[in-house]
């Protein structure tokens, strides 16, 4: 299967080749001008430095028939040496098209450098009518190499002209090149991102539609037919599948979720039809010692705190109500409490009013609360307190109830947090209902995992948080 990196590869790696081989070409064309035009430029110079040098030694030579000193000999015999040496460069700097000019050219130079040779030659012997003689013929050669020098230089610049006229053409033929290559790199990059991108963006626009129809529910559309090879392809069949998978799981989830309804409500009915005996027997001892012992105020309030634990109790079980009616629940059974074990219990409270009036599942507080008085004080000749604490915490309603009974093994915290004891049955809870099962119904009614944290140690206490979303 072809990917579209493979394509963007094989299409860059294209362009940059055809682009590699443009500029090589024009690279080529123009070093080859330059270098016919460099080396005419190093003739010229070469002419005129072998001009100027043949003046020069000539200028020496008469300082030293006018003056014999080992300077003017030195200076003579370095001016002789250089032109010897722009000699020696002239040989090759011409084709062979002026083979027989510069050979001549060479030759008088030549002839130049003997008759300075002997005009020298003829001074350290002290003859004034040779050396007098040779140096006049130096003179006059001198001037014939300046002419000819003049000659050569102007059949290099009718070769030169020729040259610049070539240059010139071959510029306004780059220049048209240039042109040319502009407009056709723009046409073919246009063309190239149209039918590139239309063999992206086709695609993609199936898909979003695709995605559309599924985002309204539409699970059976037509399938995506996607013609490329690419990565696009398998997106699309995959989308396709995954479509299907969905409608399949969502029929699946429609069978199951109406199966677990059912279950619930029978869990439900039945976790509401269960009193305990030994709560209602203790209760009700309790409300008759008071009869008796009391006049019939304290007896009253009793009365009304165990008939709304009673009615709260035997509420609806798959409702909701407010957290501020769990709170009174918790403290009529904090004042059934109080009476049954007078000092040896305290109950205390701290209770942030801006937090009550969120939504919560019925009996999530008294199980809490049952749980710390029954598993951590009510064994306790000592006593002991509990504690019930709501705050907010950032996006979080915070509900604490601790206790500083007998504590929890560490097992035991792991056991409850894993719910891997839902179905205990918990002995003296007047509604049946123990942690886990608060656990859960709170996990099933927020759709959270984390609901619940249990920080306890033996013979220090324990702390059950809650942690409730706002919304």
């Amino acid at each position: 299967m072809k990917t579209i990196r493979g394509k963007l590869l094989v299409y860059f790696f294209a362009f940059v080749l055809l682009f590699q081989v443009t500029a090589v070409s024009i690279f080529v064309s123009s070093n080859e001008l330059t270098n016919s035009y460099d080396d005419s430029f190093q003739r010229f110079l070469l002419l005129n430095a072998i001009s100027q040098k043949s003046e020069e030694l000539y200028m020496h030579t008469g300082m030293y028939v006018t003056n014999a000193k080992a300077m003017n000999e030195i200076d003579y015999f370095k001016t002789k040496n250089r032109l010897e040496n722009e000699i020696e460069q002239l040989e090759n700097a011409f084709d062979d098209s002026n083979a027989i000019e510069i050979k001549n050219y060479i030759n008088l130079i030549e002839s130049f450098m003997h008759e300075s040779e002997l005009t020298v030659g003829f001074v350290l012997q002290d003859d004034i009518e040779n050396y007098t003689y040779h140096l006049e013929e130096t003179r006059i050669a001198s001037e014939y190499i300046q002419a000819s020098t003049l000659e050569i230089i102007d059949v290099e610049l009718t070769a030169y002209q020729a040259l610049y006229q070539d240059l010139q053409l071959r510029n306004e033929h780059f220049m048209l090149f240039i042109i040319f290559l502009f407009i056709t790199t723009v046409m073919l990059a246009i063309c190239f991102a149209l039918w590139f991108s239309k063999g992206i963006t086709q695609p993609i626009h199936k898909l979003a539609y695709a995605a559309k129809e599924v985002s309204e529910g539409n699970l059976l559309g037509e399938p995506i037919n996607i013609q490329s090879t690419d990565e696009l392809k398998l997106l699309g069949d995959t989308f396709h599948n995954m479509r299907s998978n969905i409608h399949g799981l969502v029929e699946e989830i429609k069978d199951q979720s109406e199966l677990d309804q059912l279950v619930k409500e029978m869990e439900l009915k039945h976790l509401q039809n269960q009193m305990n005996p030994h709560f209602l027997f203790n209760t009700l001892n309790t409300i008759s010692k008071m009869a008796y012992l009391e006049d019939a105020k304290s007896t009253s309030r009793l009365i009304d705190a165990v008939a709304g634990l009673l009615r709260h109790n035997l509420g609806q079980m798959d409702t909701t109500i407010s957290l501020r009616n769990e709170v009174e629940v918790v403290k009529n059974y904090f004042h059934i409490q109080k009476i049954r074990f007078s000092e040896r219990i305290r109950f205390e409270w701290n209770i942030d009013e801006n937090c009550l009036e969120i939504e919560v599942p019925r009996l999530i507080l008294q199980p809490l609360v049952e749980n710390a008085f029954i598993h951590g004080i009510e064994e306790n000749e000592n006593g002991g307190a509990i504690t019930l604490q709501i705050y907010e915490l950032t996006e979080n309603i915070i509900i604490e109830v601790q206790d500083d009974g007998a504590g929890m093994k560490q097992d035991t915290v792991k056991r409850l947090l894993s719910l891997s004891n839902l179905e205990e049955v918990h002995v003296g809870h007047s509604t049946g209902i123990g942690l886990t099962n608060v656990i859960r119904r709170l996990q099933l009614h927020y759709q959270l995992d984390h609901v619940v944290e249990i920080e306890s140690e033996q013979g220090e206490g324990t702390t059950i948080r809650l942690v409730l979303p706002k919304k």
